[in-house]
């Protein structure tokens, strides 16, 4: 009986287009599974749209020195018609700013608010006095508390992970004039995230433990180790959608409440212009709601937005989270302000029709279970070396021959012998391999299985030679070709949530129009054969092109001047722009602080976080743990051993559960990397106090 599935992909930002990251991490992987539960027949919304109010939006206009509706309607447009050139099949692709969606997500927050659920509280918040605003967490920029980064902002700290108040950075500032903010009182609502605390351990550390993914579980673990605080739902701000009650005048819904309401609203016009009713979709018990982000979004999908629909009371709760880690470009993170990544639109422009390869190179190193890495040259590789070598090659030599010998008719197989039953047996049992990896969210393992079913054909036709045997035994090679096009007729079928193009080619090379009852995924089964003799099928076409080095050469020389520009840049900053000397302190001051000399004597990941380590110090004084921000510079093994300078007085504080006793003095260059500051003589002991 079919199943429904709803499936969403993280509403993405209209400050820029789409590029690689974004694709391997949420859209490929999202589109290969509501592909293939289409093809088992269930009933799939795919469900995705822009995500248009927020400070990033904000910041951009006053940048551009244009509007925020300038800005969402550019970048909309690019990104939207970015996901149909490239076939990302949603069902809906909707916006933030359409009128269904200020109408649900305001209707949303009424009921909750009508039901008692949001906490009201007057704080003192940042205020620029020369703006005359409010300033939301990305229009504030400071130290953040933790790790020292002096580029933090005032709802997250990029370098050690933390989730910061705009109220927790040490000498704040306004990104938007540069002054010193005052504190100012204003009113404004809250999601009593406390409230949920028991419902969401039951129903993801006891529902989920097994069946989610770790990095997923890992993170909402954490956060419920550290309890739950009520969170702001409204913000002071010029852009996004009005607090629909009286006395929120001049505020606005916070985005990450507005946000996730937009899956609804999508599905709410998708369902409207479909003629169907969109409440099974999100109401209905035996509807699978699955999410698919990005690591940076695990905290809003797994713990806010299910808090907020238990609050609503009718909706279905995600069933789940399969969220990716980072996808990386040449060895370097991706960066949207660096101009460091590949973006979706100008890729279709350098390669016209060549779609699949990107998808199946994405696929091919989808950052799954940790970060991963696309590099031009491994792209290259993976599509002449597999695309071209392996699946191309078997399917055009299946069809030449087809052609040769038979006129493009598919000859009547005479008996099977073992070795064609072997075959036809590993095709069935491959598919089965990718089914069972799909249903896992395993896509990286599924397409390889896929591969391997076109490494069978290439075997077997290897092995059964019927370029030779056709002289000998024309009997024989009937049978060999025509278990050779039952292995092309599956790889048609198991292609598609993988290669769309290269599966929509290859069923117009098989004619699949043309026969009476063209086969699915479902009729891929032991001792049934997906083809017919005497069916007529069409000229080969060469699925894949192999990608020279000229291709290659032109994309890495386009980063590699982007390089330059950024290097070019951090240098011109650095030049400009060296920090200020800090207020003056006396001797007594510096006399309070007690800095000593030390060894690093273990060092380890801090589980569940990219930035920080562990570190076991020999302070001289004693043997300490103190986390450090600096895993994104250093190996953990390339560490020990190493001296440092400790600040050894400095107040323990707890960091994701871990006590740290102490801070490591650094250095940070112009490229975010640390330099310890050491003695250069061994001869120093432990516990020197550096005055």
């Amino acid at each position: 009986m079919p199943k429904r599935y709803t499936i969403t992909a993280a509403l993405p930002y209209t400050n820029g287009p789409i590029h690689i990251g974004h694709l391997a991490g949420v859209y490929v992987p999202a589109d290969i599974y509501a592909r293939y539960q289409r093809l088992k027949n269930n009933d799939v919304a795919f469900i995705c749209g822009s995500d248009e109010h927020g400070v990033a939006i904000s910041i951009k206009a006053k940048k551009e020195g244009t509007t925020p509706q300038a800005i969402i309607d550019k970048y909309h447009n690019i990104i939207k018609q970015s996901f149909e050139d490239f076939g990302i099949s949603f069902d809906n692709y909707s916006r933030t700013s359409a009128a269904i969606h200020n109408e649900t997500a305001s209707d949303f927050f009424k009921k909750l608010y009508e039901q008692g659920d949001f906490i009201e509280e007057v704080s003192e918040q940042l205020y620029d006095e020369e703006a005359h605003q409010f300033l939301a967490d990305r229009f504030v920029i400071g130290t953040c508390p933790k790790c020292g980064n002096t580029e933090a902002y005032g709802d997250q700290c990029e370098r050690c992970g933390s989730s910061l108040n705009a109220t927790d950075l040490i000498d704040p500032k306004s990104s938007i004039t540069g002054s010193k903010p005052i504190l100012k009182a204003t009113k404004h609502w809250f999601l009593p995230l406390d409230r949920y605390q028991k419902f969401l351990e039951d129903w993801i550390l006891k529902g989920h433990k097994n069946d989610w993914k770790p990095n997923v579980y890992g993170q909402v673990k954490s956060w419920l180790d550290d309890e739950l605080k009520p969170r702001a739902v409204t913000r002071d701000l010029d852009w996004g959608i009005p607090v629909p009650i009286k006395g929120a005048e001049g505020k606005v819904l916070y985005v990450w409440f507005d946000a996730p309401i937009g899956y609804i609203s999508s599905t709410k016009e998708w369902a409207t212009r479909e003629g169907k009713d969109w409440k099974p979709y999100w109401k209905d018990e035996n509807t699978e709601l699955i999410h698919f982000i990005g690591k940076d979004n695990i905290v809003f999908h797994c713990i806010i937005f299910p808090a907020m629909l238990k609050a609503y009371g009718s909706y279905i709760l995600p069933t789940n989270v399969p969220a990716n880690e980072f996808l990386n470009l040449e060895g370097n993170k991706l960066s949207t302000s660096k101009n460091w990544a590949v973006w979706l639109h100008e890729y279709l422009e350098d390669f016209p029709n060549q779609q699949d390869v990107l998808r199946y190179v994405l696929t091919a190193n989808a950052p799954e279970t940790k970060d991963n890495d696309f590099t031009w040259k491994d792209f290259q590789a993976r599509n002449n070396n597999e695309l071209v070598a392996i699946l191309g090659n078997f399917i055009n030599r299946v069809l030449v021959l087809t052609d040769k010998y038979y006129n493009g008719v598919v000859p009547a197989p005479n008996a099977f012998t073992a070795t064609d039953n072997e075959v036809l047996a590993e095709v069935v049992a491959l598919s089965q391999k990718i089914e069972q990896s799909l249903e896992r969210f395993r896509f990286r393992e599924a397409q390889q299985e896929l591969m391997n079913i076109a490494r069978l054909g290439n075997k077997y036709l290897a092995d059964e030679e019927p370029w030779k045997l056709i002289k000998t035994d024309a009997e024989r090679v009937k049978t060999i070709m025509f278990v050779a096009l039952h292995i092309t007729t599956a790889l048609a079928i198991t292609s598609e949530p993988f290669l769309p193009f290269t599966s929509e080619k290859l069923k117009k090379m098989l004619l699949f129009e043309a026969m009476s009852s063209a086969p699915h995924w479902q009729d891929i089964l032991p001792n049934k054969l997906l083809i017919t003799s005497g069916h007529t099928i069409g000229k080969a076409v060469l699925l894949f092109e192999k990608i020279e080095d000229e291709a290659i050469e032109k994309q890495l020389q386009r980063l590699e001047t982007t390089k330059k520009e950024n290097t070019q840049e951090t240098a011109s900053v650095a030049e400009t722009s060296v920090a200020p000397q800090k207020e003056l302190i006396s001797y007594d001051d510096f006399a309070k602080m007690d800095i000593r000399i030390g060894t690093i004597l273990t060092a380890e990941k801090m589980p569940k976080a990219d930035k920080l380590l562990i570190l076991k110090v020999d302070t001289g004084i004693d043997q300490r743990t103190i986390v450090s921000g600096i895993a994104q510079s250093f190996e953990p093994e390339e560490i020990i051993g190493k001296r440092v300078t400790v600040l050894a007085n400095l107040a323990p504080r707890k960091l994701r559960g871990v006590e740290s006793q102490g801070m490591i003095l650094m250095v940070e260059n112009n490229e975010g990397k640390y330099t310890f500051i050491a003695p250069n003589s061994e001869g120093i002991a432990n516990g020197t106090e550096v005055k």
